[in-house]
C-alpha cells in the first residue's frame, strides 16, 4: 500500500512539473533568431512600456525607472518621459552570426543607446532577447569584464 501511494504521489507530482512547462497559446515566448526581427519590431513599436524588472550585475534597480514611460518609435528613435523629463535615445534591433555573446548561430542583439544621463546610460547596451511576446520583452547581457549578467524585462502599458 505504501509502495501505491508512493507511486501515485510521485505521478502526480510529475504530471504538476510538465504542465507547469506548457507554452502559453495566446502569447508564445520563443527562442529568438533573425527572423523573428520583424516581428519583434513590430511588437515593440506599437505602444508605451515600462521597466518591470532591471538587474544590474548584482542588485535590483527596477525602481530608478519607475513612472517613466518608453516609447519605441518606428524610426529608431526611443522617448523616455515620466511627466516632468523627457529624454531621447536610440534603438534597434540587428542579428550578426558571428557574435561571441552566446552560443546560438544567429545572435539577435536588442540595441539601447542613452549619451545621457547616467541613470539611462546604464540601459546603453547590445541586449541579448531572451524571450519575447506581443506584451513582454526579456533582456539579459553578460558583461565582457566581469562575467556578470544583467536583466532588462519591458512591459506593455
Amino acid at each position: 500500500m505504501k509502495t501505491t501511494l508512493k507511486n501515485l504521489t510521485l505521478l502526480v507530482l510529475m504530471v504538476l512539473v510538465f504542465k507547469s512547462c506548457t507554452k502559453d497559446d495566446d502569447d508564445n515566448m520563443s527562442i529568438v533568431d533573425a527572423s523573428d526581427i520583424p516581428q519583434i519590431q513590430a511588437a515593440i513599436a506599437n505602444g508605451d512600456w515600462k521597466i518591470t524588472y532591471y538587474f544590474d550585475s548584482d542588485k535590483d534597480e527596477t525602481s530608478d525607472y519607475a513612472g517613466y514611460v518608453f516609447t519605441f518609435q518606428e524610426d529608431g528613435v526611443l522617448a523616455v518621459s515620466n511627466g516632468s523629463t523627457a529624454l531621447s535615445g536610440a534603438w534597434s534591433i540587428t542579428s550578426s552570426d558571428n557574435s561571441n555573446d552566446d552560443s546560438s548561430s544567429n545572435d539577435v542583439d536588442f540595441n539601447i543607446v542613452f549619451s545621457s544621463p547616467v541613470l539611462f546610460e546604464e540601459l546603453s547596451d547590445d541586449w541579448e532577447i531572451k524571450k519575447y511576446t506581443s506584451t513582454t520583452i526579456e533582456l539579459y547581457d553578460i558583461s565582457g569584464g566581469d562575467g556578470t549578467t544583467d536583466f532588462l524585462t519591458f512591459t506593455k502599458n
